[in-house]
């Protein structure tokens, strides 16, 4: 997703800068080329080699230091980069880059450069929540600048509150959507991911496999594209993504008020949940006790979350999911009709290298218009971004005709 993009890093100063080692990692990891710069105090806390020996690049301290003969340091790293990033970022620097002061390598290559400048902020509460910061930032903000907001935890300062600096993976991501296509703007996108968890008893449920990681890497991938995203999420161990709009579900039911309840301020609706088909009539209100004979259960279906949405007068753009074991292209175009959508995405669970509770998948891609498009095994987070370029250019098509 980073493959070969330049990017530098600016480090100030603070006990969060051992945090942007984890973030150039992160970076490094995804493929891009990372030069970093370090503030002179940002030293006292971590020293150059560390970013260096992780990066495979000269960390650069000083303004007058030349990267090469005839290269002035700072131009030249402004003008290479695809994105500048800064974390942690102080107070100090961020009043300065609004004031327009460029006084050192940092400040005078953010003012050179023309790439997009993510800051990620770290600080005091009471600094934080400064008037005169918050003018800085908001100045910053209106001239394009984008920004990872604190998390509220407990400082290095013994405070508690807003201030803390984000997570490396959030920057990561902020990172990543700075410099993705913003080709979903204006969509507003409901997904659906992992099982759903319906009660026997106070200690049993029926289930199934799914780890939710389909619908996790859709919601991640739409989100860095510019759409507004709800995830409805069945129990699944996986971390909230960045920047999307989390609603926890339970049982089918719950999803199912989750996702009636929002659809109509969606524009697109993709339904990668794997929903229990039935549920036990009757919940036992306590433990089942373990008898001699047989027990049987009584079942019944639970509500079509897709039909559902298929039959409003005005539904939005309505993907669905289908996790079959065998006659996948049969099964998958019967849903595609009974259920009303426009787009039914097929996979076959039983292959163990794809599908359920792995990181892979394959799917084909079925049209109410009799087309099939078929993908080959690749990562979650790949087709993600696939299903998304399919699903965008429908939307716009429909919009068109």
């Amino acid at each position: 997703m980073l493959k070969n993009k330049q990017i530098i890093l600016g480090v100030t100063a603070g006990i969060a800068s051992y945090k942007a080692v984890e973030l150039l990692r992160l970076l490094t990891k995804a493929g891009a080329d990372v030069h970093v710069i370090m503030t002179r105090s940002a030293q006292e806390f971590i020293a150059p080699l560390t970013f260096q020996t992780l990066s495979a690049n000269p960390v650069h301290t000083e303004l007058f230091n030349l990267i090469a003969e005839r290269e002035i340091g700072h131009i030249t790293l402004a003008d290479r980069a695809d994105l500048f990033i800064i974390a942690p970022a102080t107070a100090n620097v961020i009043g300065k880059i609004a004031a327009g002061i460029a006084d050192d390598m940092l400040t005078t290559t953010v003012m050179a450069t023309k790439a997009p400048v993510l800051i990620a902020p770290a600080m005091n509460v009471n600094m934080y929540t400064n008037p005169i910061y918050r003018d800085n930032e908001e100045r910053l903000r209106g001239y394009g600048y984008l920004f990872v907001p604190p998390e509220k935890g407990a400082l290095a300062c013994g405070w508690e509150g807003e201030g803390k600096l984000a997570s490396p993976e959030s920057i990561f991501e902020a990172a990543v959507a700075a410099i993705s296509p913003r080709d979903l703007r204006g969509q507003t996108i409901l997904i659906t991911a992992g099982p759903t968890r319906e009660e026997i008893d106070p200690v049993r449920f029926i289930s199934n496999h799914s780890s939710g990681k389909m619908g996790y890497a859709l919601a991640k991938a739409a989100q860095r594209r510019g759409a507004q995203v709800i995830l409805v999420s069945g129990p699944v161990n996986l971390p909230a993504p960045y920047g999307v709009e989390l609603v926890r579900a339970e049982s089918a039911r719950e999803m199912q008020a989750a996702v009636m309840e929002r659809s109509g301020h969606c524009t697109i609706i993709i339904k990668a949940a794997a929903v229990a088909d039935y549920c036990p009539a009757v919940r036992s209100g306590l433990k089942i006790k373990k008898q001699s004979a047989e027990l049987s259960l009584q079942l019944v279906k639970t509500p079509d979350i897709l039909a559902g949405l298929g039959a409003l007068e005005k539904r939005p753009f309505l993907v669905g999911f289908a996790a079959e074991t065998g006659n996948l292209d049969e099964f998958a175009t019967r849903k595609l009709k009974e259920k009303n959508a426009d787009l039914i995405v097929a996979n076959d669970v039983s292959q163990p290298d794809a599908g359920f509770n792995v990181d892979n998948n394959r799917a084909r891609l079925f049209f109410r218009d009799g087309r099939i498009l078929e993908y080959p095994l690749m990562s979650k987070d790949a087709l993600a971004g696939l299903l998304l370029d399919v699903i965008g250019s429908e939307v716009t098509a429909r919009l068109s005709s």
